[in-house]
């Protein structure tokens, strides 16, 4: 099944798919929070990566802390900006990698969106101590490893003339 054939089935390939991966990111939060709450860290590779609970209430580094209503603002309108594109995209072969890249940054986006929304801060858990790098957790990694692989796409992969036509053809429809 060509998830590209028909806009029935990329609708539903998109709900499915962004369903799962927020899923994943929602049951890793809450193992988290029931296995490291209140305890010590838990350590994988000595020196080098531990799970650490951690409740941030601001973003990466813990910069804007507190700042609730704006990353509501930032992150209704950067999903509504990726759903737009998800929407006008023709969906077709060679367009499917970016596709499913968006679905997967706009998973993190509203993983972290529904943490802040309903408890009012992100579970953050896998701890870098190697290079004391930030607490992170599953919706981290998606938009993280998404935007990479974006910029790799839009700069090595796609012209801006195929995705702007590709855009083009489905509005015609």
């Amino acid at each position: 099944m060509k998830i590209y054939e028909s806009r029935g089935k990329r609708v539903v390939f998109t709900i499915v798919f962004l369903f799962l991966l927020i899923l994943l990111d929602r049951l890793t939060k809450v193992a988290a929070q029931g296995a490291l709450m209140g305890k010590e860290d838990y350590i994988l590779l000595p020196g080098v990566l531990q799970l650490h609970y951690l409740e941030n209430r601001g973003a990466a580094f813990s910069i804007l802390q507190g700042q609730r209503w704006f990353f509501f603002v930032i992150t209704v309108a950067f999903s509504a900006v990726i759903i737009y594109f998800l929407h006008r995209t023709k969906l077709t072969k060679r367009v499917f990698p970016l596709y499913a890249t968006l679905v997967v940054l706009l998973a993190g986006a509203l993983g972290n969106f529904y943490d802040r929304l309903i408890q009012g801060y992100v579970i953050d858990f896998i701890y870098f101590s190697l290079i004391d790098f930030p607490v992170f957790n599953v919706a981290d990694i998606y938009v993280t490893l998404s935007v990479i692989v974006l910029i790799v796409m839009v700069l090595f992969v796609y012209k801006g003339d195929e995705l702007e036509e590709s855009s083009k053809d489905e509005v015609k429809k």
